[in-house]
C-alpha cells in the first residue's frame, strides 16, 4: 500500500498522519523545521502552539469549541489527547503547557511504527505518482508552495495578518496589585491574574496605543485584511475608546477584592506553563515594536517591573478559497489526489484546524482502503465546519472562521418550546454527540 504524504507537520498535519496511521495506512509526514523555520516559530517541534496557550472553552454543551472538543475525543484525537495530558489550570477553558503538548505529539508520532517523519521542505505540489497526499503547511505556508498552490489552483490564496500576545515572567508581577479569579467565578475560581486600571489609567493607556509606533507593512502587504477573531490591541483601539474595555479587558464577571467592587477595565494574565513561571497577556495580541511594548505594557498596574519571556509579533497568514477549491472530501477539485487541512483552508483557531486535519486523515485512509469516504453528519461540529468551509460560505466573502452553533443546521420544528427556550445549545449539542455516534458505528464503544 502507498503511503499518504502529509505536508506540514504542526496540529492539522500531526493530527491527520495520526488518524490515517491508526486507520491502518502508511504514512510519511514531512515538516521542514528546524531546517527552514518561520517568522512565528521558535522551535523545530511537530504541533508547536505559535499563539495563544488556550484551546478555549471546553464546555461541551453550552459551547461550540467546546462541543468539538468531546467529538474529536470520542474521534480519537492525538491532539485532545495531549492536550487533556497536559492541561492547566484556566477557569473553564482547555490551556495547556506548550512545551509539554508539543514533545507529547511528537512522541506519539515518532513511535508509530506507521509514521516516518521526513525533516525537509516541500517547495512544490506533491506529484500525482506519490498518490494520496494532504497539504496542512499551516497560516505559515513556504511562499514556493503558495505560489504552486496559487499556480494550479487559477485562484490568488487570500491573505490576513495573525498577531502574537506577549508573555512575562510570572515572578515579575508585582503581587500586591493584581488579584486571583476566574471571570464569574468558574474553574475553581482563580485561574486568572487580574490587572485592574480605572477610568484614568485605561484612558491613558489608549491614548499610548493609539501614539505608539507600530510595524510598518510592506507594500504588499497593506492592502490585507485582520481576521476580527484575532485582531492587535492597537487595531481595536482605533475603533472606538471602549473597544478594548469590551473586548479583552471587559471588566465583566469580576470583582476587586481591595474595594468590593467592578473595575473600570481589566487585563487578564492566564498560565502559560505547567510549572506556572509564564503568564500570557490574554487578549493582547500586538503588532506594536517591541520597545513601545515595554513602555506601554509597564504602565498597566502590576506589570511596572515586569520581565517578558515573549513579546508581541505579526505574521502574514494565508489560506486558500475553500467553497470554491474543494469538494466535500477536502479534495482539490482540479487535482482530487491532493487533500488541504488545517487553517489553509479557512478555519481559525487551534482546534479547528487539527479537526479538518482530523477529517482529512480519515479521508485519505478510507480511500487507500477502498472504503466508502462518510462524511461526518451536518449535524455535529464536524460536519458543520466541514460544511462551512466546503460550500455553507459564501465563496465571494469567505474569510476564516471559528467554530459556532451558527452553522450548525437548526433543531427539528417543535423542539424548543416556551418551557425549554434556554436550553437551544444543550439541545444541539445532544443531537451531535447522538449523530456522531452513529457516524463512528463501531469506534463509539471504544471511543466512550
Amino acid at each position: 500500500m502507498r503511503p499518504v504524504h502529509v505536508i506540514g507537520g504542526g496540529l492539522a498535519g500531526s493530527e491527520a498522519a495520526w488518524q490515517a496511521a491508526r486507520a491502518g495506512v502508511p504514512v510519511v509526514l514531512h515538516e521542514m523545521r528546524p531546517l527552514r523555520s518561520t517568522d512565528a516559530h521558535q522551535t523545530g517541534r511537530l504541533a508547536e502552539l505559535v499563539c495563544s496557550n488556550s484551546f478555549r472553552s471546553d464546555d461541551k454543551e453550552n459551547n461550540a469549541v467546546g462541543l468539538l472538543h468531546e467529538e474529536m475525543r470520542r474521534c480519537g484525537s492525538l491532539i485532545l489527547r495531549a492536550g487533556d495530558a497536559h492541561r492547566l489550570p484556566a477557569g473553564g477553558a482547555l490551556a495547556v503547557d506548550r512545551d509539554g503538548f508539543a514533545e507529547a505529539v511528537e512522541a506519539a508520532l515518532a513511535a508509530e511504527p506507521l509514521i516516518e517523519i521526513r525533516r525537509e521542505e516541500i517547495a512544490a505540489l506533491p506529484r500525482a505518482d506519490w498518490g494520496s497526499a494532504i497539504i496542512a503547511t499551516g497560516p505559515l505556508t513556504a511562499p514556493s508552495l503558495a505560489q504552486a498552490i496559487a499556480t494550479a489552483t487559477g485562484v490568488e490564496a487570500l491573505a490576513f495578518f495573525d498577531a502574537i500576545a506577549p508573555i512575562v515572567h510570572a515572578d515579575s508581577i508585582d503581587q500586591s496589585k493584581v488579584w486571583r479569579q476566574s471571570r464569574y467565578d468558574k474553574g475553581d475560581g482563580a485561574d486568572y491574574v487580574n490587572c485592574a486600571l480605572d477610568r484614568e489609567q485605561y484612558q491613558a493607556f489608549i491614548a499610548a496605543l493609539l501614539a505608539a509606533d507600530k510595524t510598518q507593512f510592506h507594500d504588499w502587504e497593506k492592502t490585507t485584511p485582520y481576521f476580527d477573531g484575532c485582531l492587535p490591541i492597537e487595531v481595536m483601539a482605533e475603533r472606538g475608546p471602549d473597544t478594548l474595555r469590551w473586548g479583552p479587558m471587559k471588566p465583566v464577571g469580576l470583582r476587586d477584592p481591595r474595594s468590593a467592587r467592578r473595575p473600570y477595565a481589566v487585563l487578564q494574565l492566564r498560565q502559560d506553563n505547567a510549572l506556572g513561571t509564564l503568564y500570557n497577556l490574554v487578549g493582547f495580541q500586538t503588532k506594536l515594536r517591541h520597545g513601545e511594548q515595554l513602555r506601554i505594557f509597564r504602565t498597566i498596574p502590576g506589570l511596572e517591573r515586569a520581565e517578558f519571556a515573549r513579546l508581541g509579533g505579526l505574521h502574514r497568514n494565508t489560506f486558500i478559497n475553500s467553497p470554491t477549491l474543494l469538494d466535500a472530501a477536502l479534495r482539490l477539485k482540479a487535482l482530487p489526489h491532493l487533500r488541504f487541512a488545517g487553517q489553509i483552508t479557512g478555519v481559525e483557531g487551534y482546534v479547528e484546524s487539527a479537526a479538518i486535519g482530523l477529517l482529512a486523515g480519515r479521508f485519505a485512509a478510507a480511500e487507500a482502503l477502498g472504503q466508502d469516504l462518510a462524511l461526518p453528519p451536518a449535524t455535529t461540529a464536524l460536519g458543520a465546519l466541514l460544511g462551512h468551509i466546503t460550500g455553507g460560505a459564501d465563496a465571494k466573502s469567505f474569510q476564516p472562521m471559528n467554530i459556532n452553533f451558527g452553522l450548525f443546521p437548526p433543531l427539528p420544528e417543535g423542539a424548543i418550546t416556551r418551557a425549554n427556550r434556554g436550553e437551544k445549545k444543550p439541545l444541539t449539542a445532544r443531537r451531535a454527540l447522538a449523530d456522531l455516534a452513529t457516524w463512528l458505528g463501531p469506534e463509539r464503544e471504544a471511543a466512550e
